[in-house]
């Protein structure tokens, strides 16, 4: 997985007053979670647009001034209601030996058949809930579209795999194709419409006969 590097400052004081005057000066209060103790940071928030503005998963490398070095995850971050503004940022540590939880957001690949025929392609699931080590965090979850007929849907259980575990039930639905009113039918679907309507005509063919038998 691709990592953000971030510059910053380790905060000294972490009162409402020092942090009221962080983000007057156009910086983000952050802490880090996970380690021996909190590591309390400030940087500035045009530092975090290419990690917090974007359907991407990163991890992040800290790097501090006075040294300190920190390899972590986003976990949790909070806007100002109003204007929206950075307000707090929540990491997490990374240990190479040890799992991490973690959101990968789904990519279609492809063109759905069903969709082509007047189908509605439902994306469920834009981003997945994972734990991996930090290796094996990919960067996106790929998922191939182009035999999905209408009426089918792809799940969680085609996207497993050995070098991570998906916090969803297998059967949880990524993306499906469902029926709409302008949808077409398509050359398979025909040949079981003819079937049927043969066999509802050779029924209807016989009830004449048996009629006039019991007349």
């Amino acid at each position: 997985m691709k990592s953000i590097t971030i510059k910053g400052s380790e905060r000294e004081s972490v009162g409402k007053k020092s942090t009221k005057a962080l983000r007057n000066a156009g910086k983000v209060p952050c802490v880090v979670y996970g380690g021996d103790k909190p590591l309390h940071f400030s940087a500035d928030e045009l530092a975090f647009r290419d990690l917090v503005y974007t359907a991407n998963a990163h991890t992040v490398a800290i790097e501090l001034e006075n040294g300190t070095k920190v390899n972590a995850v986003m976990q949790d971050i909070q806007f100002h209601p109003v204007t929206d503004n950075i307000m707090h940022i929540d990491f997490y540590q990374l240990f190479e030996d040890k799992p991490v939880t973690m959101n990968i957001p789904v990519r279609l690949q492809g063109n759905s058949p069903g969709v082509r025929n007047g189908g509605r392609l439902l994306f469920r699931k834009r981003k997945l809930a994972i734990k991996a080590l930090p290796d094996k965090l990919p960067d996106f979850f790929d998922v191939d579209i182009s035999k999905l007929r209408i009426g089918q849907n792809i799940a969680v259980s085609s996207l497993l795999n050995d070098d991570f575990t998906i916090l969803h039930p297998d059967s949880t639905t990524v993306v499906q194709v469902k029926t709409a009113r302008t949808a077409i039918v398509t050359d398979d679907e025909d040949e079981e419409t003819d079937e049927e309507g043969a066999e509802a005509s050779a029924e209807g063919a016989e009830a004449p006969a048996e009629e006039v038998a019991q007349e």
